[in-house]
């Protein structure tokens, strides 16, 4: 079966308008840490790994903090449904689960917290838990 790799107008209208960093869910939890008094970097360069970033660093804490996206690294509790070009769009999101492990692994031999978070969950819950993290590891 041939790939169809032509996207309705809608679709490619919606796709070019998807943020890739800053988007609305990042703003708020940084926002949340932010009123908590707590300093970060931002798409932070993972040490080791060309081209790879994670949405929210301390680097003096040694801990990572990703917020992924339900449709773009394959969320299993909501799982990504696409119309056209489904081969192509469940290839990318496998790579992106590919990249999201290999990260981890190379951030946790590092001696990282590496912290992940689906956009499905509330703002509030994951800022408590980095609060959580971060605190635990400032007390050791």
């Amino acid at each position: 079966m041939p790939l169809d790799l032509q996207a309705t107008a809608a679709v490619r209208r919606r796709m070019q308008r998807t943020v890739r960093e800053d988007n609305a869910f990042e703003r708020e939890v940084r926002s949340l840490l932010f009123g908590r008094g707590f300093r970060y970097r931002i798409h932070y360069p993972l040490p080791g790994m060309k081209r790879t970033t994670c949405d929210v660093a301390f680097p003096g804490l040694r801990i990572a903090v990703f917020l992924d996206g339900c449709f773009w690294h394959g969320c299993t509790a909501h799982p990504p449904s696409v119309k056209k070009n489904t081969e192509f769009w469940l290839e990318k999101i496998d790579r992106n689960r590919a990249r999201d492990a290999r990260a981890t692994a190379h951030l946790a031999a590092l001696g990282w917290t590496v912290l992940r978070f689906w956009e499905h969950e509330t703002a509030e819950d994951i800022a408590g838990a980095i609060t959580s993290a971060v605190s635990c590891t400032k007390a050791s």
